[in-house]
């Protein structure tokens, strides 16, 4: 098993609330890449204790999925299933939450938000949304190869950090020509005073033509989609965390009353906001809380990462 942790100060592995079985890391990117990049983390788990144990991936941006076991999980994105995935995967920007079956293994997974995707990948993201999609034919020739090796000689624990860091410092390509107008965008979508994001960006230059085309080709879908996504994010986390059952005293900040939240319930997750948090989803849960204390947000999706131009 990795040795699970941060290199991040005052982090302690105890308020993880790992299952048995299981290890983590949560790391921050290096300075110089952050804007670019957020964060990744390092899944491990026992097969003798966590072999088809089932867990949930919340929806969000886009992932770089590198793993070292010959079946890591088993996955289904909407009426996909993925049986067997290769050693280098992204999964692309999903608006569904995804059911997954464990077979032990280290995994290392890299967020990829709208200008990571906007850096590495010339398709659209609309493209390749809600779907798995082998790394080698996304990336340069050999890149692919190369970051699976670069993994495979650390020891994914304390190590990890420096090596992917490095990998990315070598090789990240120049800044693109929008950068500056998705970041924009990204940082209004996840603010708290963001009610129409239409309206939020037009104030900051960017129109309602352009802002529908960069959205879907960076982020992956229509403004109104990624406005609900983020919306439901924000209520869903903290049930996700909270020790106790959800009680629903009043409807969460964002919603008229409770039958909106169950409408944007069915649409993300294809539950109920009651019964999606009673699963019994410890490691889920885990890496949310691991999330939250490195990087002050439990998902990528809601992360505000700003870039200084």
């Amino acid at each position: 098993m990795i040795e699970s942790g941060s290199h991040t100060p005052g982090i302690r592995v105890a308020d993880f609330g790992l299952p048995p079985g299981t290890a983590l890391r949560i790391e921050r990117v290096a300075a110089p890449l952050r804007g670019v990049l957020s964060s990744y983390a390092v899944l491990d788990s026992d097969p003798s204790l966590q072999s088809g144990h089932g867990n949930w991936i919340l929806p969000g941006w886009a992932r770089l999925w590198i793993a070292l076991a010959p079946k890591p999980l088993d996955i289904s994105i909407r009426n996909r299933h993925y049986g067997k995935l290769g050693s280098a995967m992204l999964f692309g920007v999903t608006s569904r939450a995804m059911p997954t079956s464990t077979y032990g293994g280290v995994s290392v997974v890299i967020d990829i938000g709208p200008v990571a995707w906007a850096r590495l990948f010339e398709p659209s993201a609309e493209l390749l949304r809600d779907r798995i999609t082998p790394l080698d034919e996304l990336l340069p020739p050999g890149w692919s190869e190369d970051l699976v090796a670069c993994i495979a000689r650390c020891d994914c624990g304390s190590d990890i950090r420096s090596a992917v860091d490095d990998f990315f410092l070598q090789r990240m390509p120049p800044r693109q020509p929008q950068e500056h107008q998705i970041a924009k965008i990204a940082a209004l979508l996840v603010d708290e005073n963001t009610h129409n994001l239409a309206d939020a960006v037009a104030q900051v230059g960017v129109g309602k033509r352009a802002l529908i085309d960069l959205s879907k080709r960076y982020f992956g879908f229509p403004p109104k989609i990624l406005s609900m996504r983020t919306r439901f994010l924000r209520a869903l986390t903290p049930m996700m965390l909270a020790t106790d059952a959800p009680r629903f005293a009043s409807a969460p900040a964002g919603y008229h009353d409770f039958p909106h939240l169950i409408r944007d319930a069915n649409r993300f997750l294809g539950l109920t906001p009651r019964r999606f948090p009673a699963n019994e989803m410890p490691f889920t849960r885990a890496v949310l809380r691991a999330r939250l204390l490195v990087t002050g947000s439990a998902t990528s999706a809601l992360e505000k990462n700003a870039v200084e131009f």
